[in-house]
C-alpha cells in the first residue's frame, strides 16, 4: 500500500503541504488551444463538411474511373517452355 501511495503522488503532496495542510497556489496552466479563440463547434462542423466533400469527390472519381472501359489484351503466345510436362501425370 505504501508503494501505491508513493506512486500516486499522494505522499508527495502531503509532505509538500507540510503540517499546516494548506496547499501551495498552483500556477494556472496555459494550453496551446487556450490562446486561440476558435470555437470547438465551428471546427467540428468544418471538418464534418470537409469529410463529406471528400467522400463525395472520391465516390465520383471512382464512378468515373470504373465507368470507362478497359482494354482487353489478346491471349499470350503459347511459348513451349511455359507448360512442360515430362510425365503423363505430374504426381
Amino acid at each position: 500500500m505504501a508503494t501505491t501511495l508513493a506512486r500516486s503522488g499522494f505522499l508527495r503532496n502531503v509532505l509538500r503541504r507540510g503540517a499546516s495542510g494548506a496547499s501551495p497556489a498552483a500556477p494556472k496552466r496555459n494550453f496551446s488551444a487556450s490562446s486561440s479563440h476558435h470555437d470547438d463547434a465551428y471546427e467540428t462542423k468544418k471538418w464534418e463538411k470537409i469529410t463529406y466533400l471528400g467522400i463525395a469527390s472520391c465516390t465520383l472519381l471512382a464512378a468515373y474511373i470504373l465507368s470507362k472501359g478497359h482494354h482487353h489484351y489478346d491471349e499470350p503466345p503459347a511459348y513451349p517452355y511455359l507448360h512442360i510436362r515430362n510425365k503423363e501425370f505430374p504426381w
